[in-house]
């Protein structure tokens, strides 16, 4: 059985990944942060949500190594985790960046280094980063300054990961939906064409093909994932 770890599992598309991987007949591993008020409604004995604050670097190696511990292996890291904010270069101080720096860069290197140093020792195994289209292009950047900021630096950290797997079948794809389709994006944008957007289960899905075997000689380091958005 293979082992798959999801952090935010608790979010929409967190959910949603770690059903598609139960699904498969994967064990899954889910993060939750600490204190988290969302219940995960899923059921299944390949499932564990363990707390961790993925922000400490010493804690997201714990559950790397707990999870090689008790299962030898981590074939497929998602890290979900993030957060988002507005602001226009005027309004965004060094310290708003650093924020967006921690929520949306360090939740992902933190799990994504020691996930990488096994893999790679294994030589096999894939990594899903999620993006976003300010971090894709600063020209989407405008009004979210310190998240664009560092949303970018996940397509490099990509690329550097790739760059040290060549010649092997560790592969580190960069996820960057449109506007996915979740209550909370529909309450904040009633009038937009829902039929547009991207579900959840839709990116769990294409996450999902690219751990098959039918993809193995795929090397996309950036999928993206937009529907008619």
């Amino acid at each position: 059985m293979k082992t798959a770890i999801v952090t935010g599992a608790s979010g929409n598309m967190g959910q949603a990944v770690v059903k598609k991987f139960l699904a498969e007949g994967y064990r899954v591993i889910g993060t939750i942060v600490p204190n988290d008020p969302v219940q995960i409604a899923i059921e299944d004995a390949n499932f564990k949500t363990v707390v961790v604050d993925l922000m400490n670097e010493a804690e997201a190696q714990k559950l790397v190594d707990e999870t090689l511990a008790a299962y030898e292996s981590v074939d497929v890291l998602v890290s979900t985790v993030g957060g988002f904010a507005m602001g226009k270069i005027a309004d965004t101080t060094t310290s708003d960046i650093l924020k967006q720096y921690k929520l949306n860069f360090e939740t992902a290197y933190n799990i994504a280094r020691p996930s990488f140093a096994h893999m790679m020792e294994k030589k096999s195994g894939r990594i899903f980063l999620i993006g976003s289209k300010p971090g894709l292009n600063a020209g989407n950047s405008k009004g979210m300054i310190a998240y664009g900021l560092a949303k970018s630096l996940i397509f490099r950290l990509a690329e550097l990961m790739n760059d040290e797997a060549k010649g092997t079948n560790v592969v580190t794809s960069v996820i960057v939906p449109s506007t996915i389709d979740t209550p909370p994006n529909r309450t904040s944008m009633p009038a937009a064409d829902f039929d547009s957007w991207v579900k959840p289960e839709a990116i769990a899905d294409v996450i999902s093909f690219y751990c098959t075997e039918a993809a193995e000689v795929l090397r996309e380091p950036v999928i993206k994932i937009y529907n008619r958005s």
